[in-house]
């Protein structure tokens, strides 16, 4: 197990009800990622937290240095926890990343957060496609509603849509009891 990390990925205020971009079950998400957490923290197992930010001031959400943007509090990294700033959906692209993971010698991923769609598809593709074993707990991961040329598509049947794309080739797609469970816990 030391080689598997916990990758969560833009747990961040501005994807909760308070914030300016509130996502479908965020609150349910970061609980169930939460225990995660206290898993992995509970058995030293390596944990990287990735945050983003925009760097354009008309950025709907993720502003620089705001409020917003600070991850929530529900899964605050310990200070000894790797956090990883990013500006792109892809959480390798522009970062330390892949380099902070070779360190600590990980080949196995376990990857959580938001928004299903976006930053959890591109980490997931990316980090299978840099030859990691990834896992995503499905209850870990939020979104929301989407529009396509005058048709509302509902966060639920969105999040659906990629964690069965990411579970035909990219990942092994589970629930968080299933891989605690896994975990040996």
């Amino acid at each position: 197990m030391s080689h598997t990390a916990l990758l969560l990925i833009d747990f961040q205020n501005d994807y909760f009800s308070e914030g300016k971009w509130p996502l479908s079950g965020a609150e349910a998400a970061a609980e169930q990622g939460a225990k995660l957490l206290t898993t992995f923290r509970n058995q030293g197992l390596p944990i990287v937290h990735v945050r983003h930010e925009f760097l354009t001031a008309n950025a709907p959400f993720f502003l620089e240095g705001s409020e917003g943007a600070k991850i929530h509090h529900s899964v605050t990294p310990l200070e000894n926890e790797t956090v990883i700033l990013k500006h792109k959906p892809n959480s390798f692209r522009d970062t330390e990343l892949q380099e902070v993971l070779k360190k600590l010698k990980v080949e196995k991923l376990i990857i959580i957060g938001a928004m299903s769609h976006m930053c959890i598809d591109a980490g997931v593709r990316a980090a299978a496609d840099l030859g990691y074993e990834v896992s995503v707990a499905h209850d870990a991961c939020a979104t929301r509603d989407l529009e396509f040329n005058g048709t509302t598509v509902p966060a639920a049947h969105v999040h659906a849509a990629f964690m069965a794309a990411l579970s035909s080739s990219y990942a092994n797609v589970s629930s968080t009891i299933e891989l605690l469970v896994n975990l040996n816990v």
